[in-house]
């Protein structure tokens, strides 16, 4: 008996340091059009883990990058949403072992470098946000037909295995539903973040959440949640009204409807059309980031920049900062990558979100290129990779 457990043990460590040739998604030029291919993963380094995914999702990110935008190395791994299993870990990890169920995040969280103690940022010193496409150590574990693959942030989530440095990993009840889970790892976690921890919505106050995808509907929980009164959903697809009232929207605006610039008809729900105290822009649209702001009150308005442009921004009348309006950049919502993010994914756990609602669509990994055309439909928030 103890023989035959020493013989398992030794089969799992034979497979454990061994690279795995699995499926991947991979982008071979901006623009492209993104492939199955067969990749190989190399086992992890002593502070990594290696992670069989079980479900992913599809966030505008994925999409800018593999666009080009912005600067993106190729060929690319794509994705950075999701939820899997430990399948290995390297000899320096100790909070993570085989078995564990882990979604990636794009930061980490020391709770010991100036900025962690500080709780000024949830941007990590020791754990910073990767843009490199690498691994910490400017490596990559991934490769394909003889090629290094680069990824997004901190890691490669279209992929049967991927590595991540364990710092980069959060580990999730393993009962929780795998989609939720991957919803958490970026983008409803920040929208509700940048109302919860970013921009501090205060109880009674009025907010305006400019797009309302994953991102936009997160915000309006967060402000909900808060204790926001008034909060207006912006968009140009009117069968975003109900996904937004269900998750706590009290007024929506379809800018289409009138000549008005969006601003204006914020203000025209707003007391004395005096604006709303806090404005979410979730869509990196240059020109709706200005909306954004000039929708926000005079020396107490309060602009949160979620999504990120790809395009330069275009001039805006300083008046606006210069009346005291604040614009302020966000990463993550401002979420602390464990201290946060475990309070948000106990209420997922709970249920205390309505996340069902953001799943719409669903393809198996094998037909990838199917979801960027389900994204097209006006009923489409998310869509589900099943791998």
């Amino acid at each position: 008996m103890f023989q035959r457990l020493q013989l398992q043990v030794l089969i799992k460590m034979a497979t454990t340091s061994q690279v795995i040739t699995c499926k991947g998604v991979v982008c071979w030029g901006g623009g492209e059009a993104v492939r199955l291919e067969e990749i190989e993963v190399d086992p992890p380094k002593s502070t990594e883990i290696r992670v069989k995914m079980l479900c992913s999702s599809i966030c505008h990110t994925d999409i800018k990058r593999i666009r080009g935008s912005p600067v993106v190395k190729y060929p690319l791994a794509v994705g950075h949403e999701g939820v899997g299993v430990v399948e290995s870990v390297g000899e320096e990890v100790k909070n993570l072992k085989e078995g564990d169920m882990v979604i990636p995040t794009f930061i980490g969280e020391c709770k010991q470098c100036e900025i962690c103690i500080s709780g000024k940022s949830n941007l990590c010193m020791t754990n910073p946000l990767m843009l490199n496409g690498l691994m910490r150590d400017n490596t990559s574990r991934l490769s394909c037909k003889g090629k290094r693959l680069h990824h997004i942030f901190s890691c490669a989530t279209w992929s049967e295995y991927m590595v991540v440095d364990a710092n980069y990993a959060f580990k999730v009840d393993p009962s929780i539903d795998l989609a939720h889970a991957s919803f958490i790892s970026c983008g409803f976690s920040t929208g509700y973040g940048a109302a919860w921890k970013e921009a501090k919505v205060e109880s009674g106050s009025s907010v305006a959440v400019f797009g309302l995808g994953a991102v936009g509907l997160g915000a309006i929980s967060g402000a909900k949640m808060m204790g926001a009164t008034k909060i207006i959903g912006i968009d140009k697809n009117d069968m975003k009204r109900e996904k937004g009232e269900i998750f706590g929207m009290t007024h929506f605006i379809n800018p289409s409807d009138s000549d008005m610039p969006p601003s204006e008809l914020v203000k025209e729900l707003s007391d004395g059309r005096m604006g709303v105290d806090y404005s979410f822009e979730c869509t990196g649209i240059s020109h709706l980031i200005i909306e954004s702001l000039q929708a926000t009150k005079v020396g107490t308005g309060k602009t949160i920049v979620i999504g990120a442009p790809t395009e330069p921004i275009e001039p805006f009348g300083f008046a606006s900062i210069l009346k005291g309006k604040t614009l302020k950049g966000s990463i993550f919502g401002g979420l602390k990558a464990n201290s946060d993010l475990s309070i948000i994914a106990d209420k997922c756990h709970k249920r205390e979100f309505p996340l069902e609602e953001l799943y719409t669509h669903e393809v198996q990994l094998a037909d990838i290129n199917q979801a960027f055309e389900l994204l097209k439909q006006p009923n489409c928030v998310k869509v589900v990779i099943k791998i």
